[in-house]
């Protein structure tokens, strides 16, 4: 650390402590705590559903970022890419529109099957995986 940066961190451990709050203590316990990544980080919330359709339903993502995923193994290839550069412990929050199939499977459709890569990959990863039904950008 630069010192300037030393110092601003040695100031807010003593703002921090002046509240009753070990700051020290708390990095340990957020050290133990997992995260749970949001795959959509990856590709801006497009997912491999319908790859070529619009999101709607409020989502104001655009989907065009430049370098975005264009599939769940660039997807899967730059989350451990990022997981390699954030601390502590992880899960990876799985969206249902990151299913893969090679045919086009509705949402009220989506079985186990169509995850069982992203499972095999959690777990050679040593990752929990929380689904989250993807209530948006579809008339369920």
């Amino acid at each position: 650390m630069t010192t300037q940066l030393e110092q601003a961190w040695e100031l807010a451990k003593q703002r921090f402590a002046a509240v009753g709050i070990d700051v020290e203590e708390a990095l340990r316990q957020l050290d133990r705590l997992p995260v749970s990544m949001h795959c959509w980080q990856g590709d801006d919330v497009s997912g491999f559903e319908n790859p070529e359709g619009s999101l709607t339903g409020g989502i104001q993502a655009t989907g065009n970022y430049p370098g975005k995923a264009r599939n769940a193994s660039e997807l899967r290839a730059d989350l451990e890419q990022a997981m390699r550069l954030i601390p502590g412990p992880k899960r990876l929050n799985l969206h249902a529109i990151y299913l893969e199939s090679d045919t086009p499977v509705s949402r009220d459709q989506i079985k186990p099957e169509h995850f069982k890569n992203w499972v095999e990959w959690a777990k050679a990863n040593q990752l929990g995986l929380d689904f989250n039904p993807s209530c948006f950008s579809h008339p369920l």
